[in-house]
């Protein structure tokens, strides 16, 4: 079939069901975009490629379709470097196309000229470079592939002197593979563990929600009565509502999950690498069972084992290894104090919720009164658990939700449950900042007829904030964005209480800004909430505009309290050896 450089790439496009793209018009690929209202591709042009980057992440987690990302070559495409990132992390299958400069003029150092694929090399499961315009479909429909396949970014790095070129082709038909099947020797052997155990565990990772195998791990928790933890920011892998459902691990998470963990013998981890995150110790519990037995069961072999000994690894599905342990389970598997397991699991959860609902305030560490100081300081304003009691009272139970990195959100770990997969859309393990708004973003237009709310503190939202002057034409659905408002950037600020006796370096953010005041010169509606009643109503109000079409920012002035630092481990006191002076400073050479 003859047709166009361009015609083969949208057609493998639709033969994908790639409808959506996300980034910022540009020379380099407007072949392609030419025939985007044709193909019935959607083009979200955003302010930023980063943020567009982001954008196509919540799309994809929130509804399970891939999306396409593309840029102007060079500096548009380096943007794209965060979100790509933050997408492998996030195990999101994105289509990264990267426009590059001619063949013709590459490696002459010219206009918008950078090395493309050493750029994105560490940052996605594959990447090819286009060679032959006759290829064009071919290596497109591999890279859609490979993304599928591993569930992350894929790169095609088209040079911009491709496209126009006549060929001759057939559209490749392709080859679609089943995801690996787990040992059967090895499922005989973690049903063997399972049966046996006095206290199961289950931890699900963001690979039960990705397989859509929440349904399996609920029908081997409810036959095991084994209590189910969720990995940090993976609070959407169980149903919230569940009595079995212990809360997520990590920073900032459920005490409850924390302290039935520590109980356990056997510790089947679905779906998950097991990051960092997950496993740290929090509220002073160090929580990971030493003794017990751990089967670790990720698609990717690679990660097994890596962060945690493990005494079993089952590189596979998460929804195949839970139907096969489950069919394999001996006839009185979970019998073994069954009842007591049972009331021991609801007694931790009650005292747990009544310890959270009654959590007003952060704590100072010894020799520190950070906290103090700031409830002194604004003696009437809400503290951020304060903010989050009350944004839970006015969340429905439908609603997605995204996360930005930083101390307030990541205060809210503990609160927020959900009844179904791709509800929870969390920065990941990359930590951008500025991925609250953009993400939800993606996740409405990926899902219309849900409600969202996305939340990110003021450091955070500063990235993103350009996102403000895209979202309002009409073909931008509107969404609800909640900012915390507390003039810092708190989790450096709580590493400068406990490391560097309060030398606030680049911590404080400018007093005068409103972002309510931006959203409104934006045509949005901007509101301020200075109080939790306040705070419920707003967003009440914000879910009932949304519906109607209109966006709303609701920037909830905070205190300057700070919780837990990420990474306690992380970090030490420093020490004073040669001393500084600034009399040691010399000027510069002219």
């Amino acid at each position: 079939m003859r047709m166009t450089t361009e015609e083969a790439f949208v057609k493998v496009l639709q033969r994908h069901g790639i409808d959506t793209a996300f980034g910022i018009i540009g020379s380099a690929f407007m072949p392609i975009s030419d025939l985007f209202p044709r193909a019935g591709i959607r083009f979200f042009d955003c302010a930023h490629e980063g943020s567009g980057g982001m954008m196509a992440d919540g799309f994809t987690r929130a509804s399970g379709r891939m999306a396409m990302i593309i840029a102007q070559n060079g500096p548009g495409v380096t943007n794209f470097v965060t979100a790509v990132k933050t997408a492998y992390w996030n195990h999101t299958p994105m289509l990264v196309v990267t426009p590059q400069a001619a063949n013709r003029t590459i490696g002459q150092g010219g206009f918008q000229e950078v090395e493309q694929m050493a750029l994105f090399r560490d940052m996605v499961c594959w990447q090819e470079e286009l060679r032959d315009p006759a290829r064009i479909a071919e290596v497109l429909d591999r890279v859609i592939r490979k993304a599928r396949r591993a569930s992350a970014p894929a790169q095609i790095n088209l040079p911009r002197d491709m496209f126009t070129k006549i060929i001759d082709i057939e559209l490749p038909q392709g080859v679609d593979l089943p995801r690996p099947a787990p040992d059967a020797q090895a499922l005989d052997r973690a049903a063997a563990l399972l049966s046996s155990a006095r206290f199961p565990v289950i931890l699900n990772g963001a690979g039960v929600v990705l397989a859509e195998a929440i349904p399996d791990t609920v029908a081997l928790a409810e036959r095991l009565e084994a209590p189910v933890c969720t990995g940090y920011q993976h609070n959407d892998a169980f149903p919230g509502s569940h009595p079995l459902f212990a809360g997520p691990l990590g920073y900032n998470g459920s005490k409850a999950a924390m302290q039935l963990m520590s109980q356990a013998d056997v510790v089947l981890c679905l779906g998950t690498r097991l990051n960092p995150f997950s496993t740290l110790p929090g509220y002073g519990i160090d929580y990971w069972p030493k003794a017990a037995a751990v089967i670790q069961v990720d698609i990717n072999p690679d990660r097994i084992g890596l962060t945690r000994p493990v005494t079993l690894g089952i590189a596979a599905d998460a929804g195949a290894v839970a139907r096969g342990i489950l069919a394999r389970l001996g006839a009185q598997a979970g019998d073994q104090d069954r009842a007591e397991r049972a009331a021991r699991i609801a007694t931790t959860k009650s005292r747990w919720a009544q310890e959270l609902a009654s959590m007003d305030h952060e704590e100072d560490d010894p020799g520190t009164n950070w906290n103090e100081r700031a409830r002194a300081a604004k003696p009437g304003w809400m503290s951020p658990r304060m903010a989050w009691r009350a944004i839970t009272a006015a969340l429905p139970p439908e609603a997605i939700l995204s996360s930005d990195i930083g101390n307030n959100c990541a205060i809210g770990n503990a609160y927020p449950s959900f009844a179904a997969g791709r509800k929870y859309l969390a920065p990941g393990l990359f930590g951008p900042c500025g991925y609250g708004l953009p993400a939800i973003i993606g996740a409405k237009i990926a899902c219309p007829e849900t409600p969202v709310v996305g939340f990110a503190g003021d450091g955070a939202f500063g990235i993103s904030v350009t996102e403000l002057t895209a979202i309002g034409r009409a073909d931008w659905p509107a969404i609800t964005m909640v900012v915390f408002r507390n003039y810092q950037w708190g989790a450096e600020k709580r590493n400068s209480t406990l490391w560097y006796d309060d030398n606030f370096v680049g911590t404080e953010l400018d007093l005068q800004v409103s972002y309510a005041g931006i959203a409104q010169a934006c045509g949005l509606q901007g509101v301020v909430a200075r109080t939790m009643e306040e705070l419920t109503e707003a967003l009440r109000k914000a879910l009932a505009d949304q519906a109607a079409g209109k966006t709303t920012l609701i920037e909830a002035l905070i205190n300057q309290e700070l919780g837990e630092p990420f990474r306690r481990d992380a970090m030490t006191k420093p020490v004073v050896v040669a001393g500084i002076d600034p009399a040691d400073m010399r000027p510069q050479p002219r």
